[in-house]
């Protein structure tokens, strides 16, 4: 179904459409089939997938309504499309716990600990650091030169930024990158093959180095790290007795603040070269930027889709979901929903209504870091304007095939200095 055409995916029969398919995304395949359950089944169901039946839920307007609804829909029983427990490889998988994956009252309390680290007082104080390293990995670039953005920009400010918050050793950063990218990079949402007793065990190290930090926060001065703020937080401190809970946390944390602002970064750079017109408009006026930032994360959408389960039967959007059915929310293509962003498929630095996308959840669980991927996106963009005429796009951009987490892998560049 990825290699299809428009005309061959309107000419499948509804239900065998599965949007789980992970080449969809790697080949950048995904707007028709998507395009067609939102005019034609908006609440689809796909009987028989990889990863078991589930629910589509792909207009803007169904998507908030599920994902304020936590009394039907619940995050107990996972978040991603993969249930726990249906893995293969279950003996060699890590049966994680975190906060988004709870309901009410266990998430509100422990979200409500690190929650003060992106408060908007403290990002205040952030914001002459993210300038300085911004402006830090923008000057050290080979101007001229073809190399990729990923790597040089997207990923290093990412690590830096992460560093920072965990108050992490800061020579060890890329670390940070390593595990966020094996947390979801799991066959049945990749449709790739992975050594995973080789993930058990990096996972296994993940834990430990972070057990170590929590014993050293615990001994010392509260600070203002996300780490620290769980180790002496009332209803956090004991977070370390449960393992399987603290590193799901840790994973979390470090998932959060990774892959939105990583590929919001690449994600941007590419739609600015697919939409040159809109690069002008950029040039001509950069007091843009804070709306362009919300339109980037609009059009990227790092996070594919979030997955809730159903306590009860429920009628949506004209179709019955049964107790227990899993039910998938595709950020993705709520985002390009014509009827909420006209020329959704086109990047629009100044449009009107850029922050009224889906790409950071609605209710309890919207992304608790989502002004600080702002803030990132907003300095770095601020920084590069100050220094670049373009960041003209040189090669072929390299997606990764993931159901989750729309992840780009490389965006060769060239920069041209004003």
């Amino acid at each position: 179904m990825s290699e299809a055409s428009e005309l061959d995916i309107n000419s499948i029969p509804l239900d065998q459409i599965d949007v789980s398919d992970a080449s969809l995304y790697g080949n950048d395949t995904w707007q028709p089939v998507f395009a067609r359950l939102r005019s034609e089944a908006p609440v689809h169901y796909c009987a028989d997938s990889p990863v078991g039946a589930y629910w589509s839920v792909t207009t803007h307007d169904l998507i908030k309504q599920v994902d304020t609804n936590h009394h039907v829909f619940s995050s107990a029983d996972g978040i991603s499309i993969l249930s726990p427990g249906e893995r293969e490889e279950e003996a060699t998988d890590v049966p994680i716990e975190n906060f988004i994956s709870m309901d009410p009252p266990d998430h509100d309390t422990q979200r409500a600990t690190v929650a003060p680290s992106v408060a908007p007082g403290n990002l205040a104080n952030f914001e002459p650091l993210i300038r300085e390293r911004a402006g830090d990995i923008l000057d050290n670039l080979p101007v001229g030169e073809v190399f990729n953005w990923v790597d040089a920009v997207s990923v290093e400010l990412t690590a830096r930024m992460l560093a920072t918050l965990f108050d992490f050793p800061y020579e060890d950063r890329r670390k940070l990158i390593y595990w966020s990218d094996i947390t979801t990079n799991v066959p049945e949402l990749t449709g790739l093959e992975l050594d995973m007793e080789q993930r058990q065990k990096d996972l296994m190290e993940c834990a430990q180095v972070f057990m170590g930090l929590w014993q050293e926060r615990t001994q010392a001065e509260p600070k203002f790290d996300l780490i620290s703020m769980l180790a002496h937080g009332e209803n956090t401190k004991n977070m370390v007795e449960n393992p399987m809970l603290f590193l799901g946390n840790v994973l979390l944390l470090i998932v959060g603040g990774n892959d939105t602002t990583r590929n919001s970064i690449s994600g941007g750079v590419v739609a600015l070269n697919q939409f040159p017109d809109e690069y002008a408009k950029l040039r001509a006026n950069p007091d843009v930027i804070p709306n362009m930032v919300a339109e980037m994360v609009r059009w990227q959408t790092p996070v594919i889709h979030m997955r809730r389960t159903a306590t009860e039967d429920f009628i949506l959007g004209g179709e019955k979901i049964s107790e227990g059915d899993k039910v998938v929310m595709w950020y993705l293509s709520g985002n390009r929903d014509e009827n909420v962003f006209p020329n959704a498929d086109k990047l629009i630095v100044d449009r009107p209504n850029a922050r009224k996308h889906v790409a950071f959840g609605f209710g309890i669980h919207r992304c608790m870091g989502n002004r600080l991927a702002e803030m990132q996106l907003r300095v770095l963009w601020e920084e590069i304007m100050k220094r670049f005429e373009k960041v003209e796009l040189a090669g072929e951009v390299k997606r990764l095939p993931n159901n989750f987490i729309r992840g780009i892998a490389e965006v060769p560049v060239r920069l041209i200095p004003k």
